[in-house]
């Protein structure tokens, strides 16, 4: 069993283990975290980050399917339990450090937003913009995939401002 107390994953004992071995060896950040990113994998679209603990990783490598920690609530998520937009993984890979996760998804029902979107990434940031003012973006997805509040009621959401 590894320092995480997590039979599935290596203990980090040299660079060279970590960065040309064949163990997992994750390294989770002080809060126990790493990032995600998660990409559709068919078209290669960058549809959201997020970030994993152990148990996320771990669980993600048991079922084939997207579990990510909430840190606005604070707990483990399983992608698409609630809206039924299950994100099946095709492929998970690891970064040479193995601090960082790429997922590649097939997303069940099309989307990957809360807020309704195919991607959590439907506004873009002008370059150039002038400093002077608040910057307005721009929304490169301007339909939702489904309708939040009929999937999630109308409570506030739990994301912390």
């Amino acid at each position: 069993m590894s320092e995480t107390g997590n039979s599935m994953f290596a203990d980090r004992l040299s660079i060279e283990q970590v960065e040309e071995g064949h163990e997992l060896a994750p390294k989770f950040d002080a809060d126990g975290l790493m990032p995600v990113v998660t990409t559709d994998a068919e078209s290669g679209e960058l549809l959201m980050h997020g970030y994993m603990n152990a148990e996320a990783l771990t669980r993600t490598i048991e079922t084939g399917e997207a579990h990510y920690w909430s840190r606005s609530r604070a707990v483990l998520w399983h992608k698409g339990a609630t809206s039924g937009l299950v994100q099946k993984v095709k492929e998970i890979r690891i970064d040479d450090d193995q601090d960082a996760v790429w997922l590649r998804v097939d997303v069940q029902g099309g989307a990957s937003c809360h807020v309704g979107y195919r991607s959590c990434f439907y506004r873009s940031v002008p370059v150039g913009a002038d400093s002077d003012a608040p910057v307005a973006l721009n929304y490169e997805e301007t339909e939702k995939v489904f309708d939040p509040v009929e999937v999630y009621g109308d409570a506030p959401n739990p994301t912390k401002l």
